[in-house]
């Protein structure tokens, strides 16, 4: 028997033993993050399927049956991952661990004070792209006047430029892929505003920044807009337009690799026919006319770089009649010749851990406006004004990537100025040339996914100044929460005198401070942005008149705009519908230019507000849009001038409100085709559709007692037209993005 009983003790023992190695051990501990408890954090046994889920204060626990040396790994997307060698025993063990942020391109904090951003749909939300701005009532398709819409544009019908917080239209500057673009819009005469020269549909993106922007960009005292070209079309295709207004015609050529392509485009205009079919306010002795081209081409080689070219020309003529306030005078007459060409090319190349950004631009622009007078028919005083500028940049920046999402960039950038005017009456011709020789650095600097900095430094030297500049800048944004963000943003901006103020007088830069403070939401569908700021100016020139021109005569102007900014724009809440609202306040003075004392700015509305609705109706095939622009009254002055040429204010009065309601709608006939190899957008827009009577400011005459006001080309505007596109179905996008 006793070998019968050994064996079951033996038996027992290795039973035994086998619960013991077989039993479930607690592994257990809490996960903190800055000293406190982290939820949903992934903890596992490396190779095997034993884990558990932090709860809401960090805690975990979890069985397992393994045995010795094992690895514990504890993992999230927002933190750096962590792993940690552990001994499992007989007896329960507890593991604690501290986690560190994982630093990711897409989830850090982007700085925006001052910028609506719609290029990098990883960092920031698409507020504006192209696709907005075609179907913005009222924009006609043109960039410029889209982004009146956004809060610190104001609404001005009378000259081009973009007027932004307070600032000139001569105070934003433009640039594609890097590049100054001189002369953005096209020749013009006074009262009528001109359009923008480059195409919408030449860009994927661009960022407006509306104050404190990257020291990669200077001379400008108020804004930047910064436009990027796309690399490569689609495919090849053919596109028409065609209206009573325009015939537009162009072709697009690329590789199926997609890294050769080219382009040529054409336009003709006349508002001619438009002239006996709309009332017009001016009484044109030449109606509106322009042609246009333009050529382009993309190259990628082997190694990823792209070198991008557009090139365009384009001529322009009008002539108008208009009643005169000087005495002995029956009609004033105007008449304007104009010629642009510009020319722009970019390399961008990855070089290791550097990417290389070259690029170059070329401006030629031609005007001549001849100014005479009627009385009982006959011609007299006649007088002409010819300004020819030649303009050159060049820029070139090298940048290197610290880590995810910090980098360092730098480099060099030249500018040329040189404009001849001549004036008949003065018999004299003036001619100035100013270059001007940049250099900057900026480092974006990632301290977390919750908060960044930018920190940058720009120098100029101006041959017509002769001295150097140093411009700091200086950006900061924090995340308050999953949805909200914060940004600070400071800087110091420099602009050089416009080349027709320049004369005999020593001038200086002109000069801003900017101070911004913005606090942002973002989530699927819906954005909301408040800002406030601060611009001070100093060193703002002024003028007098001499020899028949003005000219700049010292820098003892100065000035300041503050105010605030609300924009919120909405693509859940009603089905189907994309909307935004902007409001703008604006407090401001200067004493600059002609203005003898500090005076709220002539081309400046306390409030503004734009409200922006899109809906497309599939059924119908038609989507439908409304705009609706409000500005306060703007102040008009009465200046005259002296015997010394110097100015004095005459008399002053406030505008009446400004009023408009826009209307669109797009008709999209091959919808729901198959097979369709033609993309048709059939379009009706009226531009201030409840015939508001608008007026953007008075004329004065030469004493003073007489005016007259400056009003809209026409009260209400209709457009029709035809754009067919052979070669690209864009149907679904345009649905998609609601046009």
């Amino acid at each position: 028997m006793q070998p019968f009983i050994i064996s079951k003790v033996l038996l027992l023992v290795f039973f035994l033993a086998g619960i013991f190695s077989n039993a479930q051990i607690t592994v257990s501990g809490k996960i903190n993050f800055k000293n406190k408890g982290v939820k949903d954090i992934s903890v596992t046994l490396k190779g095997t399927y034993d884990g558990a889920t932090t709860d809401e204060n960090g805690n975990y626990s979890f069985e397992t049956s393994e045995k010795g040396t094992q690895v514990l790994v504890f993992s999230n997307s927002k933190f750096v991952e962590v792993e940690k060698p552990i001994l499992i025993g007989m007896e329960n063990i507890t593991v604690n661990s501290d986690l560190k942020e994982q630093i990711s391109e897409i989830d850090a904090v982007v700085i925006s004070a001052g910028s609506i951003e719609a290029s990098d749909k990883k960092r920031a939300t698409a507020l504006l792209t192209p696709i907005d701005i075609y179907t913005t009532a009222g924009a006609n398709g043109q960039i410029s006047a889209a982004l009146e819409t956004l809060p610190g544009v104001q609404k001005i019908g009378e000259i081009e430029g973009l007027f932004v917080r307070g600032g000139t239209g001569e105070e934003t500057k433009f640039f594609m892929d890097g590049n100054l673009v001189n002369n953005f819009f096209g020749n013009s005469v006074p009262g009528i505003k001109a359009m923008d020269r480059l195409n919408t549909s030449l860009f994927k993106g661009n960022v407006f920044s509306s104050g404190g922007y990257s020291a990669v960009y200077g001379q400008a005292l108020s804004s930047v807009l910064v436009l990027e070209s796309i690399d490569f079309p689609e495919k090849n295709s053919i596109d028409l337009g065609i209206s009573p207004l325009f015939i537009t015609a162009g072709f697009q050529n690329v590789n199926g690799e997609k890294s050769k392509s080219f382009g040529v485009f054409g336009s003709y205009s006349n508002l001619g026919l438009m002239t006996k079919l709309i009332k017009f306010n001016n009484d044109f002795t030449k109606a509106p006319a322009s042609f246009g081209t333009n050529f382009n081409f993309r190259f990628k080689n082997k190694k990823g770089g792209i070198l991008k070219y557009y090139g365009s020309f384009d001529t322009n003529t009008i002539g108008l009649q208009a009643e005169s306030l000087e005495p002995n005078i029956d009609f004033d007459q105007t008449s304007l010749k104009g010629k642009n060409t510009f020319h722009n090319l970019s390399f961008r190349q990855k070089l290791g851990e550097y990417v290389v950004n070259l690029g170059s631009s070329y401006t030629f622009n031609s005007s001549f406006i001849h100014l005479s007078n009627t009385y009982e028919n006959a011609e007299i005083n006649p007088n002409s004004i010819e300004i020819k500028g030649n303009y050159f940049n060049a820029k070139g920046t090298l940048e290197r990537k610290i880590n995810r999402i910090s980098a360092i960039r730098g480099g060099i950038e030249f500018n040329q100025a040189k404009e001849k005017t001549d004036v008949a009456i003065s018999q004299t011709a003036y001619i100035s040339n100013d270059q001007i020789t940049s250099v900057f650095a900026e480092t974006d600097l990632g301290f977390s996914n919750n908060l960044s900095a930018k920190v940058g430094l720009r120098s100029e030297y101006s041959s017509e100044i002769n001295q150097w500049n140093l411009a700091p800048r200086l950006a900061m944004a924090y995340r308050i929460s999953k949805n909200w963000t914060s940004s600070l943003a400071y800087g110091i901006f420099y602009q050089n005198p416009e080349q027709k103020y320049f004369g005999s007088s020593p001038l200086n830069y002109q000069k801003a401070e900017h101070y911004i403070l913005q606090i942002q939401k973002s989530e699927e569908g819906r954005s909301f942005r408040l800002e406030a700021f601060y611009k001070n100016y100093s060193d703002l020139i002024k003028i007098k008149v001499l020899d028949y021109r003005p000219i700049a005569i010292n820098n003892n102007g100065s000035g300041f705009a503050k105010g605030f900014e609300i924009f919120w724009r909405d693509k859940k809440s009603i089905k189907n519908i994309d909307y935004w609202i902007s409001y703008s306040y604006l407090d401001s003075r200067r004493n600059f230019l002609n203005y003898d004392q500090s005076l709220f700015p002539n081309f400046a509305a306390k409030q503004t507000l734009s409200v922006v609705a899109k809906k497309f109706v599939t059924d119908w095939k038609t989507g439908f849009n409304l705009s609706y622009s409000y500005a306060s009254g703007r102040p008009f002055y009465n200046f005259q001038t002296q015997e010394n040429g110097e100015y004095y204010l005459n008399s002053q009065g406030k505008l009446k409100d400004f009023n408009a309601l826009n209307f669109s709608l797009n008709y999209l006939p091959n919808l729901g085709k198959k097979e369709v190899k033609v993309f048709t957008v059939l379009v009706l827009s009226v531009n201030n559709i409840l015939g508001q009577k608008n007026i953007y400011g008075y004329q004065f005459s030469n004493d003073g007692l007489r005016s007259k006001p400056v009003l809209p080309s026409a009260s209400t505007f209709v457009f029709i037209g035809a754009f067919i596109n052979f070669g690209i179905d864009r149907t679904q996008d345009a649905i998609n993005n609601n046009l």
